[in-house]
């Protein structure tokens, strides 16, 4: 099973904006995506869609709010 760790929000926003890291809305409906879309956020429909193609060297960051 995979380790799942928490960080503070300015650690995550940090990884994010270097680009080590991939920050996913972990809502499964648009409507909740697009009310609590935080910059540099894809959808967890998109990340889906996307599964397989990430780097794995870059860590993925869920968030809900």
């Amino acid at each position: 099973m995979m380790q799942v760790n928490r960080i503070e929000p300015q650690e995550a926003r940090q990884k994010v904006t270097v680009g080590s890291a991939f920050f996913v809305c972990a809502y499964d409906d648009d409507e909740k995506f697009r009310i609590n879309h935080l910059e540099g956020a894809i959808s967890l429909a998109e990340f889906r869609s996307r599964l397989g193609s990430f780097p794995g060297d870059h860590d993925i960051i869920f968030y809900c709010a």
